[in-house]
């Protein structure tokens, strides 16, 4: 276990490598860029760029963006766009600027926001307890309903109660989670009716002159709205996953022979059924907890003011911020192969049978 340890750590090496690659390579060839941003402010806006700009980024960014060539420069000081580049890090060639930041981001030193004059790690850092507090709340929530209600209704499977949980939770997959949301607002949170829970936040403006204990009360109090609307459409596909895979367990020879033996029923359903039914499940944990943390709950911080890390990444990709959209997506990358690493471990918990001493990575 341990050599397959070491082989899959080893492994995430190349594979940052070629998702850092690939996306740099991208954005290479995508139009417009933090110069041309500038530049278009300059020529066409009453914008004060210097209020949102401040140079000295790491350099990992498009060469198109710092084309003096390019439409929008047209007109503009040649000295100023140089200088742009040099501050900005495109005086160099893309391959330069590219090993540069792998090997910053091998320090975990991300540069600082182009628009923001502020280390990309402060930013992250600042961010990180929203995305995780919407993403662990979600995610948890959503296995411990899911996956008692799959095996519910596997064992009543085709009954009333099968019917109509499957129509809930099929409803609730149906609603967005942003309209699921607005109409939270509207009846819980001084929209029309009630106002109950609180609109904006995760926590209270006197938060830290509470109590431990009321600070956790409102803490909580805050997550109850976001959560919500982000959980009631995540029990369906986890649900009937996890229904499916129990349904099919439970039709095979060894199920029918442990029932024989007069084995009790609970017995047999976690006993035996459970590490087999839940490979599938287990398998997906990775992916569903790094989607609740930093791409699935935008909407949810826009709608409920929340300042995440997707509210960050969107707002990056929006005005060319490359020090922040790379540097997350390192994060989220090297996060999400460390994931898959734990799921593979977890195989291991629920069946001791599988053995990864024999797999080669």
């Amino acid at each position: 276990m341990l050599g397959y340890i070491l082989r899959r750590l080893l492994l995430i090496i190349p594979t940052l490598f070629g998702i850092m690659l690939i996306n740099f390579a991208i954005i290479q060839a995508a139009p417009g860029g933090p110069i041309d941003l500038i530049v278009a402010q300059l020529q066409g806006q009453n914008v004060d760029p210097t209020a949102r700009f401040s140079g000295g980024g790491q350099g990992e960014t498009s060469s198109q963006a710092g084309n003096d060539q390019s439409r929008s420069a047209r007109g503009i000081d040649p000295a100023l766009l140089a200088d742009l580049n040099r501050q900005f890090g495109f005086d160099r060639p893309a391959h330069e600027r590219f090993l540069k930041m792998l090997g910053d981001y091998l320090r975990f030193d991300f540069g600082n926001s182009f628009f923001r004059g502020r280390p990309v790690t402060e930013l992250i850092i600042e961010k990180l307890p929203v995305s995780i507090s919407l993403g662990v709340w979600t995610t948890l929530i959503t296995y411990l309903v899911s996956i008692p209600l799959g095996i519910r209704k596997a064992v009543k499977d085709g009954t009333p109660f099968d019917i109509w949980s499957s129509t809930l939770v099929s409803i609730g997959y149906a609603i967005p989670s942003f309209l699921f949301a607005v109409l939270l607002i509207v009846l819980f949170a001084g929209g029309s009716y009630f106002q109950w829970f609180p609109l904006r936040g995760l926590t209270s403006d006197d938060f830290h002159r509470m109590t431990w204990w009321q600070q956790i009360l409102d803490y909580l109090w805050h997550l109850v709205l976001p959560v919500t609307a982000m959980v009631i459409g995540s029990f369906a596909s986890l649900t009937l996953l996890t229904k499916n895979g129990f349904v099919e367990e439970l039709g095979k020879q060894y199920v029918l022979t442990a029932r024989a033996k007069g084995l009790a029923e609970r017995r047999v359903l976690y006993g035996h059924v459970f590490r087999n039914a839940m490979l599938i499940v287990i398998a997906g944990f990775p992916a569903a907890l790094l989607s609740m943390l930093f791409t699935g709950a935008l909407l949810i911080e826009i709608i409920f003011s929340l300042d995440g890390l997707g509210l960050l990444s969107y707002e990056a990709a929006i005005n060319r911020d490359y020090p922040i959209i790379f540097a997350t997506l390192y994060f989220f990358t090297l996060v999400g192969l460390l994931l898959r690493l734990f799921s593979d471990l977890t195989y291991v918990l629920v069946d001791p049978r599988i053995d990864f001493a024999k797999v080669r990575v």
